[in-house]
């Protein structure tokens, strides 16, 4: 889980916690929850740590929490996809993941790359699909507009 910090208004309702701010704030004060000033917010915005909410808060958030978001709707470019969604996983999840593609996956990408290959050789390819494949082919920094973003 990325997020740390949550708003009263987050975590109003959620998994039998009180369902106003107001309810939020008095069960934070009476439990000593560890809190921090709200940045870019005037006034007496405050967040609260989850490693200070009670114990079942944290699976309901994560729940709760976004999927990943792509970077760009214009851009689709596949290994960002799968950068952003690796970052979404736990230490674990990224553990079994990468000995499933070390132990398993690669052969299994090899062949079926040897066999798409084979396929495309087969068939008439068109200039553009020609262009597309090259473009697939060059490092991420020199493919444009999708480069730009940190990974």
């Amino acid at each position: 889980m990325k997020k740390e910090w949550f708003a009263a208004k987050e975590l109003a309702g959620v998994n039998g916690l009180p369902k106003t701010t107001q309810g939020i704030h008095g069960m934070a004060r009476r439990q000593k929850w560890e809190t921090r000033r709200r940045r870019g917010v005037q006034g007496k915005a405050v967040e609260y740590h989850i490693g200070s909410l009670p114990k079942p808060m944290k699976p309901a958030l994560i729940i709760q929490e976004k999927s990943a978001e792509y970077l760009s709707s214009s851009c689709h470019d596949p290994l960002l996809i799968w950068i952003e969604s690796y970052k979404q996983l736990n230490e674990r999840e990224r553990g079994q993941i990468v000995s499933f593609i070390v132990r398993e996956g690669m052969l299994a990408v090899i062949k079926r790359l040897g066999a798409n290959r084979e396929e495309a050789q087969q068939k008439s390819v068109s200039p553009e699909e020609e262009q597309e494949d090259r473009e697939r082919a060059r490092p991420p920094e020199e493919r444009g507009p999708c480069s730009s973003f940190d990974v």
